[in-house]
């Protein structure tokens, strides 16, 4: 061993210097959450559970936003919707949703009729027994197949153009969606709820006829199309509620459910004044669609 000289020989002993403690100025705590918060789950969710591209501007995205409940907004046999907003830890952006969370078994009973899933396959075969059997984990398993079966179609119909609510992300049995507003901000009402004027009406009809078209001519039917489910938006008609619809030409209920939905549409524009048939409808959505 080569001979060292004794400041040589502390050298090499000396201790690694311990880290300096960290100031203010270094360290930022985060937010405490507050009742009826809870941490934004946008980063930690798969890329596919995001909405997609391009993305309106008003989507907050920041690592480490928080949620904050603000109210119920709709409820409903089988889901219920909610009023969220979604800002940045430094609260410079934020962005009021809509969320709809499908109910648990215990809390909720699905009354879709059986007429809507046919064609529609659940690919894990323990899932879809529990599914037909009903049990309760199966019951669990129907909620979550919903919840995604509306994630799937406002993901395709927004891409597609269709007037719907852009979808932000899905998480589990929560969809988080665009929150339809009127004129005035606030959440847009549904037709049922409106009282048009005769221009209105024939720009609805119109935007809503645009709509099916496209629907059409994917081979998509809504399958309950009301206008229940029709929103009066600021900028125009919204379509919601879009967990049952179908395959036109897959489902052997496809052209019967067209049918209803055009019927339907089309009764409750005329009781307003406005002339439109619903068969007239049916038969030019069939030609798009064949």
């Amino acid at each position: 061993m080569p001979n060292r000289t004794p400041s040589q020989r502390s050298a090499l002993h000396c201790p690694t210097p311990a880290p300096l403690p960290l100031t203010d100025l270094d360290f930022v705590p985060p937010p405490e959450l507050g009742a009826g918060q809870r941490w934004s789950t946008w980063s930690s969710i798969e890329r596919l559970q995001r909405g997609p591209a391009p993305r309106p501007s008003w989507v907050v995205t920041h690592d480490e936003s928080i949620d904050t409940e603000l109210g119920v907004l709709k409820t409903g046999k089988e889901a219920d919707v909610f009023l969220v907003e979604r800002r940045s830890a430094d609260g410079r952006t934020s962005a009021v949703m809509a969320a709809k969370r499908y109910r648990d078994a215990e809390n909720r009973s699905f009354r879709r009729h059986a007429g809507y899933t046919e064609g529609r396959r659940i690919k894990d075969t323990r899932e879809a027994r529990a599914v037909a059997t009903k049990t309760r984990f199966g019951k669990q398993v129907a909620a979550g197949v919903w919840a995604q079966a509306e994630w799937g179609a406002l993901v395709d119909l927004w891409s597609s153009g269709v007037p719907v609510p852009y979808p932000v992300q899905i998480d589990e049995r929560e969809i988080l969606m665009e929150l339809v507003v009127d004129e005035a901000g606030d959440p847009a009402p549904r037709l049922a709820a409106t009282r048009p004027t005769s221009d209105q009406l024939a720009a609805w009809f119109e935007q809503l006829r645009s709509a099916l078209i496209v629907l059409s001519g994917k081979g998509i039917v809504h399958g309950d199309l009301s206008a229940y489910n029709i929103l009066a938006g600021r900028d125009g008609v919204v379509l919601i509620d879009l967990p049952q619809t179908l395959d036109l030409i897959a489902n052997p209920n496809g052209t019967d459910f067209l049918h209803r939905d055009c019927v339907n549409v089309c009764t409750w524009f005329a009781s307003k004044g406005f002339d439109c048939d619903g068969d007239e409808l049916f038969a030019e959505l069939l030609a798009f669609a064949l």
